[in-house]
């Protein structure tokens, strides 16, 4: 039997598994029966690792009798492309995504099987396994990864697109950004089974609050890791762009940031249901789009995928997810209403509604941005683009904010908070922060923005610190180990802040401060750029079974060598592709590029600079301080979304 036919087995056995399900927990319903239906998503879980091992396989053996192996892999492919080619296209990303959503609802059924006769989770499956469908009858129809090659006997693979097969992080970026996105069903299933049962009043979202700071704290260290293989691959000594498809990314992660911190307003004071009940729908809904963005080709992106069939379908459901989550919360208004309300605009519901207003704003000014676009296409005809710096016009003012209730909101109390209270609380930490910005005005840094940045920063660490220290003393009354005070919602919180604010202050400086320029060099000769010494010292070029390159050797004030190269990719017609070289430490980063060559005619792809003197060649240097911050703030917000999940002995209990 071939790959073609085992795969396509498992993919229709897993999509008829879901299907079952679908009418298995319907009749359930309507017969009011409690059954945990758990052998369905198992069994339909085994058949979509069953159509993954038969795709890893034919990947990993090179088997061209699959269409998809011969266009994203081939013979000198290395083993780690050749695994990380099932997401490296439209259908194989498919095929990721129905394992990550399989093994999640196996594991949902699971959890919940001592609740199957709950109302609330019977809803809840039926629609995880709706989802499920979904996604495995796009695998059925028109994304079917396991499509027949016919000229298998003569192809030797195409090869993965050389931007794919040029770094590691390649195999981790998109799997945690799928997973995060997955991940988001959770909430929205249960959402529209409270809203279908008319039970909106209980504190599911509460419960399912860990999962949802998991799933949220997946995808940002997916969007992270995007940016830095971004900074890493691209050549342009940048992390984000405001691509559509990097937006299409953003924008859940923006509703899925108001989302965990309102749901902490409704376990506290049982405020926010509405607020909670249409940011979970909302969330997943712009998984959908952002799916829509980035596999049905209507927009153009480094990023995206190929044109497809698929940008109907998917529209039609983010529509119908639209459509029925607002058809529920209207027909269920009247049972939304919460008996109390928040007391006063200083209190840590206040504060927490002004964050929800800024992040979801936020989401409207990116969504705005990213369709416009198209609108303007469909009702006109002509294209236009709409560039980076109206997204920064608004993220700055909005990150300046975010910043401030990072600083104050910890330290407000519940319900109503006395200012001279709140300043006792901010008063050390604000005292610091003058003297740190004050130092960084007199090292001769005068902007203003990086200076409200440190300020803001530094008060919003302190909050954050605080409130750990205070985790940590309890830990220590308990006579628990000091460890087990960063556990739980509230010390995993504050280390998600810290992380925010180490993120924060690496974008701000590497920004502001970054010196970028390009200097031509003649073999041995040095240059100083941003008091960092860059010595040329010679090129040689490469030639193996993968690629062609001519790597240039390169020196930092006497470290390296640094190889930035012009690399042509086997495969494909032959890709050229620029990689650069990094010298990083914890202060700054040195990006080096090979821009030309000079002399006359082509070398590997280079540019050729004829007023050069052969030998010579242009490096594209830029030099950005503490963008080393950036990544570390996002590992960090990833551990300690990890420690909100964690949940300490007690509390299980």
């Amino acid at each position: 039997m071939t790959a073609s036919t085992l795969g396509r087995l498992a993919v229709d056995a897993a999509f008829v598994t879901f299907l079952v399900g679908i009418v298995v927990q319907g009749y359930a319903i309507r017969r009011r029966r409690g059954t945990s239906f758990l052998s369905v998503a198992v069994l339909g879980l085994l058949f979509t690792i069953a159509a993954v091992v038969v795709m890893q396989v034919a990947l990993l053996t090179h088997n061209f009798d699959l269409a998809y192996v011969a266009d994203n892999n081939a013979t000198f492919t290395p083993t780690i492309y050749s695994m990380t080619g099932m997401w490296s296209a439209l259908e194989g990303s498919i095929l990721l995504w129905a394992l990550l959503l399989t093994a999640l609802v196996a594991f949902v059924v699971r959890r919940y099987r001592q609740d199957a006769a709950d109302g609330v989770v019977q809803w809840a499956t039926l629609l995880l396994f709706g989802v499920a469908a979904f996604f495995l009858g796009l695998m059925v129809g028109p994304a079917d990864p396991f499509v027949p090659n016919p000229m298998a006997a003569t192809s030797q693979g195409a090869g993965p697109n050389a931007l794919l097969q040029n770094n590691p992080l390649v195999a981790a970026h998109p799997p945690l950004l799928y997973a995060g996105f997955v991940g988001f069903t959770v909430p929205f299933v249960f959402a529209l089974a409270m809203l279908i049962t008319g039970r909106v009043d209980e504190r599911w979202p509460v419960r399912l609050r860990r999962w949802t700071v998991l799933s949220w704290g997946v995808l940002s260290v997916g969007i992270v890791l995007g940016a830095w293989w971004s900074y890493q691959v691209l050549g342009w000594g940048g992390f984000w762009g405001w691509d559509p498809v990097e937006n299409a990314a953003l924008l859940p992660w923006l509703t899925g940031t108001a989302y965990v911190h309102s749901i902490i307003v409704q376990d506290r004071r049982g405020l926010f249901r509405v607020w909670n009940l249409s940011l979970a729908i909302v969330t997943f809904a712009l998984t959908i789009l952002g799916t829509f963005f980035t596999r049905s080709g209507v927009l153009q992106s480094v990023h995206a995928f190929s044109s497809s069939t698929l940008g109907p379908i998917l529209i039609g459901f983010f529509a119908i997810t639209v459509g029925g989550g607002t058809a529920l919360l209207a027909w269920r208004g009247d049972r939304l209403r919460s008996p109390v309300g928040v007391d006063a605009a200083l209190s840590r519901e206040g504060l927490f509604v002004a964050n929800n207003i800024l992040f979801v704003g936020f989401a409207i000014v990116v969504l705005v941005g990213t369709a416009f676009p198209l609108l303007y296409e469909a009702i006109n005809g002509g294209q236009v683009s709409v560039g980076a710096p109206y997204f920064a016009k608004v993220a700055a003012p909005v990150g300046v904010a975010i910043l401030t209730l990072m600083a104050i909101a910890p330290l407000a109390g519940w319900r109503k908070t006395d200012r001279h209270v709140l300043w006792s609380r901010v008063r050390p930490t604000a005292w610091v922060a003058l003297g740190v910005t004050l130092t960084i005005w007199l090292a001769g840094v005068h902007r203003p923005v990086l200076l409200s940045c440190y300020f803001l920063a530094t008060v919003a660490a302190g909050a954050a610190g605080r409130t750990l220290l205070g985790s940590l003393r309890s830990a220590r009354q308990r006579g628990d180990h000091l460890w087990r005070g960063l556990l739980g919602p509230t010390a995993g919180g504050m280390v998600v802040h810290l992380g925010v604010v180490l993120l924060s202050l690496g974008i701000v400086t590497s920004t502001t401060l970054a010196t970028k320029t390009e200097v031509a060099l003649a073999k041995g000769q040095s240059t100083i750029v941003a008091g960092q010494r860059i010595t040329y010292l010679g090129l040689r070029n490469v030639n193996d079974e993968l690629r062609q390159a001519t790597q240039l050797n390169v020196r930092v004030n006497d470290h390296g060598p640094l190889r930035p190269a012009i690399t042509t990719f086997h495969g494909r017609d032959g890709q050229v592709v620029g990689t650069p070289a990094i010298s990083s430490n914890f202060w700054r980063d040195v990006y080096v590029t090979f821009d030309a060559i000079g002399g006359t005619g082509t070398t590997s792809g280079a540019q050729v600079a004829n007023d050069l003197p052969p030998g010579s060649v242009v490096l594209g240097v830029t030099v950005e301080p503490l963008i080393v911050w950036l990544w570390a703030g996002g590992l960090t917000i990833g551990f300690g979304s990890l420690l909100s999940f964690i949940r300490r002995r007690e509390e299980r209990e």
